[in-house]
């Protein structure tokens, strides 16, 4: 099964660090957040990647094109050139980079990756967010229901630490908890190919008509992922998923 990672946004809210580089190749750790999503799905035993370029596309080709070399020892022949690579690190990926377009929205870009999904079901996420979802347990949710489309619904983090007060007291505090009413669109979708029908073309935003037309039509369902999922929208964001890096990261299913 592929797994689609929408990489192509201009990531404005993150002008910070995507002034220079696109946001799935701002690092968490020391690595790019594209690699710790990369990580997750291979932890789960799926490993065959189509990433959707757009803005500053060429930063993520060049990583991709790298990896193998600069995360392995190398003998380097001086005469003959020759190059060959020792301690190969441990991903057995495939990556299929698609150039979709500078501007293209999210929508377009799905449809744009047609071609090399084909006819089968696929996984699809964002290339700015990480989580502990269990991609087994959602697949098999998605199996049983026969529908087209599974989105992932998370509870959204809070902005700010919760105080639980009696009267002027404060009884319990949390840091920056989730909140406890409602579910948004955690991304971390399984897609029957059927959905490219929903998709107008370049311009058409996947969070609004073909989300919107899947739901009418009865066709989306959600998994409840009650446990660990935070995006990097910002600065903000960025520096808590530094924070929590440094101090175990909860998504790092991964040894």
């Amino acid at each position: 099964m592929k797994v689609a990672i929408l990489a192509g946004g201009v990531g404005s809210r993150l002008s910070e660090e995507t002034e220079s580089r696109p946001k799935p190749m701002v690092e968490i750790g020391g690595r790019p957040i594209l690699w710790h999503i990369m990580k997750h799905y291979s932890h789960h035993g799926y490993e065959d990647f189509v990433i959707a370029l757009g803005y500053k596309g060429e930063f993520i080709k060049r990583y991709i094109v790298d990896y193998l070399p600069l995360n392995s020892d190398l003998t380097v022949e001086m005469e003959t050139g020759r190059i060959s690579t020792h301690g190969r690190p441990d991903e057995n990926w495939t990556v299929t980079l698609v150039d979709t377009g500078h501007d293209t929205a999210t929508g377009g870009r799905i449809k744009r990756l047609a071609p090399v999904i084909g006819d089968e079901t696929f996984l699809l996420t964002w290339g700015d967010g990480v989580a502990d979802v269990d991609i087994d347990e959602l697949i098999e949710f998605h199996r049983s229901h026969g529908k087209l489309a599974t989105v992932t619904a998370v509870r959204p983090p809070a902005r700010f630490g919760r105080l639980d007060l009696d009267g002027d007291a404060v009884v319990h505090f949390s840091e920056k908890p989730q909140l406890d009413q409602g579910w948004i669109n955690g991304a971390f979708f399984v897609l029957e190919p059927q959905v490219f029908d929903y998709i107008d073309g370049d311009d058409t935003q996947w969070e609004r008509g073909p989300m919107e037309k899947l739901a009418a039509d009865g066709q989306l369902m959600a998994f409840k992922h009650r446990s660990f999922w935070q995006c990097m929208d910002t600065l903000r964001d960025k520096k808590l998923l530094e924070k929590l890096w440094a101090n175990g990261a909860p998504w790092k299913l991964w040894n």
